[in-house]
């Protein structure tokens, strides 16, 4: 069963949480104005003070605090503040059927990824992959395209991403349609083999990734292949691979060419170098949601809203 939250209005309360790392203070304050500018009120609790580790507080500590905001009535949408690492660790501890009970609006991207798909996959819940307050909305210059991508948490609004917003190339020509999965690799492969693993079956999965080097997408690109979950996606988008740059092994493989090693022998319509990710602009996308991808148009299209009237 599908679930789609509410759409936001003006006026309503979001919380802003770090289930992850710990997030910069200063430039999470200097992104909420970008969230009051558009009438919503913040609450964040906890989130900017909390640090263990790299960590933003302990496991229960950052569980409780995403509780607490799904079972808030008047909260009316949830903002993961960034990312770093620890969602994984917490996954297996969350109630999902609390959120199943009070779905709403739940944002983040980058090792939010893990979450993204578990919640979605557990619960039905739509969820949305997009830019982050620290990480993205904290900058001194932010792309006028992440801006607007959060417009369609205001009304429910169909997308549709082509190469008039960025160059694409097509790896493997072809049309596919189906729910959109997907999010940052080393994530991905993180779900493999738990009782979280991602599940692409005739699903259209789409792939980022930040400061890997090209042997390291290489073998988490390997994996997922080996693991079936190339294969078993009806179609690939390839997103922002940011500073993905030789570094150690200097004599190295491209981008593209892993890509057509790993990717182009399956024959499933993919399609790259989409803005989505650890870039500028980013555009976010609805996890869940029925989307198609034609590579002779070079076009996603999400078909349908993340979010209900």
């Amino acid at each position: 069963m599908k679930l789609k939250p509410h759409a936001l209005r003006r006026g309503d309360r979001i919380a802003v949480i770090a289930p992850a790392s710990w997030p910069d203070r200063e430039k999470t304050l200097k992104a909420f104005q970008f969230l009051k500018a558009r009438g919503l009120e913040v609450v964040y609790g906890e989130a900017l003070a909390r640090q263990y580790g790299y960590l933003a507080g302990t496991d229960q500590e950052r569980v409780e605090e995403l509780h607490q905001a799904f079972a808030d009535p008047d909260i009316k949408a949830v903002f993961c503040v960034c990312g770093g690492y620890g969602t994984a660790r917490i996954a297996a501890h969350i109630n999902y059927e609390l959120i199943q009970a009070h779905p709403k609006i739940f944002w983040g991207y980058s090792d939010i990824t893990f979450l993204l798909n578990a919640i979605y996959q557990r619960t039905g819940l739509v969820t949305f992959h997009g830019p982050m307050l620290s990480s993205d909305l904290g900058l001194e210059d932010v792309h006028p395209l992440t801006q607007e991508t959060f417009e369609q948490l205001f009304a429910p609004t169909t997308l549709c991403y082509t190469n008039a917003l960025q160059a694409l190339e097509t790896i493997v020509p072809g049309k596919a349609e189906g729910p959109l999965v997907g999010g940052n690799l080393s994530l991905l492969v993180s779900t493999l083999g738990t009782p979280f693993e991602i599940d692409t079956r005739n699903k259209i999965l789409f792939i980022e990734e930040v400061d890997e080097e090209p042997y390291r997408i290489d073998r988490m690109l390997n994996q997922l292949k080996m693991a079936g979950k190339l294969e078993q996606a009806a179609g690939i988008v390839l997103c922002d691979f940011h500073n993905c740059q030789p570094v150690k092994r200097k004599q190295s493989l491209t981008l593209d060419q892993i890509f057509k090693d790993h990717i182009a022998p399956l024959q499933k319509p993919t399609l790259s170098g989409f803005k989505i990710g650890h870039c500028s602009p980013n555009l976010a996308v609805p996890i869940g949601v029925m989307a198609s991808m034609d590579t002779h148009k070079q076009a996603l299209v999400i078909q349908e809203p993340g979010v209900s009237d």
